[in-house]
């Protein structure tokens, strides 16, 4: 799916109008080798929500512009969140809390004349019901549930599940216990 989705894009040359001062920045350029989710890197998950809500966005006669970006910038965090996943923090301030917060600031950092309150919004509400407030345009509803569904291979491996729910420092603080007996 991810490779045939990448493809389609490079021949859509409106889609890539769009996304284009996004894509040959270098603040993207610098995110986009980070690993994502085990075998997808953000680039390529950024690049693959923002073209699936676009496409459903357009046949459906939304906002597809900005269901573009939103999807584009809606993980735009600052670093690796991989490299923290033994840090000890609140679990209200792991990643799945705080990342979309942190991708909305920077995308008015570094595009503030792409945004919007559309394309505010999508980016800030991507990760409902852990966002507590749900999407309010339809655009936000669709980059949500295609960020879900782009991302369900995870939920697929069982022994990475712990990683996505904030689990692996208390996995490796059970498994150091029963090494020591």
């Amino acid at each position: 799916m991810k490779r045939d989705i990448t493809k389609r894009i490079l021949y859509d040359s409106k889609y890539l109008n769009i996304v284009y001062p996004i894509i040959n920045s270098s603040e993207f350029k610098k995110r986009k080798d980070w690993i994502h989710h085990e075998n997808i890197t953000l680039g390529e998950h950024l690049l693959v929500v923002s073209y699936m809500s676009y496409l459903i966005c357009k046949k459906r006669k939304l906002n597809y512009k900005d269901a573009a970006i939103g999807g584009l910038l809606h993980d735009f965090y600052n670093e690796p969140w991989q490299d923290h996943l033994f840090e000890k923090k609140p679990f209200l301030k792991s990643h799945g809390f705080v990342h979309a917060r942190e991708a909305m600031e920077n995308a008015y950092k570094y595009f503030p004349e792409l945004m919007n309150e559309r394309i505010a919004n999508i980016i800030d509400k991507h990760m409902f019901p852990l966002t507590g407030i749900p999407p309010k345009y339809k655009e936000g509803w669709i980059v949500s549930y295609v960020d879900k569904k782009v991302s369900l291979d995870v939920v697929i491996n069982i022994k990475v599940l712990p990683k996505y729910l904030g689990l692996t420092r208390q996995i490796k603080k059970i498994k150091k216990f029963f090494k020591r007996k």
